[in-house]
């Protein structure tokens, strides 16, 4: 499957694409609409069947039904007649936490909860919506999104570097491509972590049962995902969870949650990979509600983009962040260690 990049958006008689896929060599056949839910965030089969029946629905170029088989390669096109809602972007009044900012760039340290760009479901109250009102004329990137160089999970906190003119964008696009930029994530897993290093490899991809999670394809599948690298390091371990500091390598959807998943040691309190049920530990009721406390304190995945350094555009110079652990995770973090000293202590 091939993501649609809106820089080859093309107007068909009005018609706006809102989304396009190319199906796999392997791909075996499948009715359309099945084969579209499986894809498309929020999709209900009646919506997919109600877009074919009004027209909106393209198989290499011409209009399909929703019982069309596809079949490989196959390109798959879904228009309407408005512009797809991401991109009518509203500025929005929105405070930014800029801990860098000249006349090239800034460095934002983004909260928890806060949505990068505008998708399926949230078009407004984004990082994008704050940054349009805030700044004029930011760069698009490839997916004609403003300022944006690369992106963090709205549930993951930490540092994001916006690009303000087109050089910047171009040269900070390179180095991530180029791995030369650094970045350094801190997570909470579920679990003991035996080595005390160590890197995982293993491309990733869109799960084919959960079209909401990513997974590592490997041997005769590797093909399916893209390729990813993470190395880890323990900082600090807590008797049934363990305090990571994660580099990547390589920037995939979701790659520290799926790639931890893959070694067994799903991010604490990671709903979307089953990280929010207790995964290591005692049967005790006791037990259970200190974890449950630990779930409130901290009511997302235990994951902060800590570091973040590159070499700046114009000045050559290398530039490297550092932000604070956010107060939720790192409240969660305490409490997990006075557990693991009681227990010790016991």
């Amino acid at each position: 499957m091939e993501d649609y990049t809106p820089e080859n958006q093309e107007e068909d008689d009005d018609l706006y694409e809102h989304y396009a896929f190319t199906a796999e060599k392997g791909q075996q056949p499948l009715r359309i609409d099945k084969y579209l839910m499986n894809f498309i965030e929020n999709a209900t089969r009646n919506k997919i069947q109600a877009a074919a029946k009004n027209g909106n629905i393209y198989v290499n170029d011409s209009p399909v039904k929703s019982n069309y088989k596809v079949k490989p390669f196959d390109k798959i096109r879904v228009l309407f007649e408005h512009p797809p809602y991401e991109y009518l972007l509203t500025p929005e009044n929105i405070p930014l936490d800029i801990v860098y900012e000249d006349d090239d760039l800034l460095v934002v340290n983004k909260e928890a909860g806060m949505v990068v760009h505008p998708g399926h479901g949230n078009y407004s109250g984004t990082l994008i919506n704050a940054l349009i009102y805030h700044f004029d004329n930011l760069p698009n990137n490839s997916s004609n999104r403003p300022g944006l160089v690369h992106r963090i999970d709205k549930d993951t906190s930490g540092l994001l570097v916006i690009a303000k003119n087109e050089e910047t964008m171009a040269h900070l696009s390179k180095q991530f491509f180029d791995k030369t930029s650094e970045r350094e994530y801190v997570a909470l897993v579920w679990g003991n972590i035996e080595e005390d290093e160590g890197t995982i490899e293993g491309n990733i991809g869109r799960h084919p049962k959960n079209r909401l999670q990513n997974t590592v394809f490997e041997g005769d599948e590797a093909d399916k995902g893209k390729p990813a690298v993470t190395h880890y390091k323990v900082l600090e371990r807590l008797g049934y969870v363990t305090l990571v500091s994660c580099k990547l390598e390589t920037g995939r959807t979701h790659q520290i949650r799926v790639h931890m998943k893959h070694i067994g040691h799903t991010l604490f309190n990671d709903e979307r990979y089953g990280g929010e049920k207790i995964l290591k530990g005692t049967t005790f009721t006791k037990y259970k509600q200190f974890v449950d406390n630990c779930f409130k304190v901290l009511p997302r995945q235990a994951l902060h983009a800590k570091t973040l350094g590159f070499e700046h555009p114009k000045t050559g110079k290398m530039l490297r962040f550092d932000s604070e652990i956010p107060e939720d995770m790192q409240a969660c973090i305490e409490k997990w260690r006075q557990y693991s000293k009681h227990q010790a202590d016991e």
